[in-house]
């Protein structure tokens, strides 16, 4: 009987292997999806164009210097353009409260400033003004001849004259500001007053009071009621300072008869839907009410004897 060795065995069992796994790698192969091709690498970014100031140009001024207009901007020739470099001169230019328009353009190599210029203030009026004369009107207001004329300014004096004839008892009073332009980027400044009736004090409450009624303490204050024959009366008229008066008055008026501990909570004036009068209310706390339980009187001085004090002294033991 012959005898195989094992690596005779081998070789002639290894092509069929080859084979087999060549025939599985194949199929395995025509199984699988086929491999996409690679992507193809992202395109570089393009350099940023710097856009640098070669020329600057200022368009609009009348008054005004362009040499002054770029004074106020921080950007020069030869300086880099930005956006953020362009609001900062936009912002600049208009707080300056020389413009009333203000726009800014880069175009190649040049920077444009266009602007308009705020008018000059030609003269200043007032017209319906009676209860006020002209002289304190101009004391009152900010904005002078030959200034620059801005409507917030003019908004900021309207508002001074309004405050103006509260301290003088209209709070009904308007302001209506005319503007009448002139030649040459001038205006005259015109303001339409509407006085309005005398601010009265229609009533007046008293809240927390016990131990005296509202007529008592009405009584003690400076404040009154406007009626309709008191027309020529001047304390029915609100006054914010006559309150605050009127406060301290109360509070006297408690603490000589006793009650230490009063106060008034709160003085609240109330202006009526139609402007022409206050509801006036008064909150107090009147606390407790302090006694003497026992008035002695002593003297060191031989010729003044205790007797001889006690028809001096008003306070009264109770």
């Amino acid at each position: 009987m012959s005898h195989i060795t094992l690596s005779a065995r081998l070789a002639r069992v290894a092509p069929a292997l080859v084979l087999l796994l060549t025939l599985a790698g194949a199929a395995d192969a025509q199984r699988r999806p086929p491999t996409p091709p690679p992507a193809p690498a992202a395109p570089a970014a393009p350099a940023q164009e710097i856009r640098q100031i070669q020329h600057i140009v200022v368009l609009g001024t009348q008054r005004i210097e362009p040499s002054t207009v770029i004074s106020y901007i921080s950007l020069r020739e030869g300086d880099i353009y930005s956006d953020q470099t362009s609001d900062t001169a936009l912002k600049t230019l208009y707080q300056t409260g020389l413009f009333a328009d203000v726009k800014v353009r880069f175009d190649g190599s040049t920077l444009t400033i266009s602007v308009v210029e705020n008018p000059i203030i030609n003269q200043i009026d007032f017209e319906g003004n009676s209860k006020v004369t002209t002289k304190d009107l101009e004391k009152e207001v900010q904005l002078k001849p030959r200034m620059v004329f801005t409507r917030s300014k003019v908004q900021a004096d309207v508002q001074r004259i309004i405050e103006l004839y509260r301290r003088n008892g209209k709070f009904a009073a308007s302001v209506d500001p005319q503007i009448i332009q002139r030649p040459q980027n001038r205006v005259d400044l015109i303001f339409s007053i509407t006085e309005g009736p005398t601010t009265g004090v229609s009533r007046i409450n008293f809240i927390g009071n016990k131990v005296f009624d509202d007529d008592t303490l009405k009584g003690q204050i400076a404040t009154s009621e406007s009626d309709w024959y008191k027309f020529l009366a001047t304390n029915d008229n609100y006054d914010p300072d006559r309150l605050t008066f009127d406060r301290e008055q109360l509070r006297r008026f408690y603490n000589t008869r006793g009650y230490a501990d009063f106060r008034v909570v709160s003085a609240v004036a109330e202006l009526t839907q139609d402007r022409r009068s206050f509801y006036i209310t008064f909150t107090v706390d009147e606390g407790q009410r302090y006694t003497f339980d026992k008035v002695q009187i002593e003297s060191k001085i031989r010729e003044l004897t205790p007797a001889a004090l006690r028809p001096l002294v008003k306070i009264q033991s109770g």
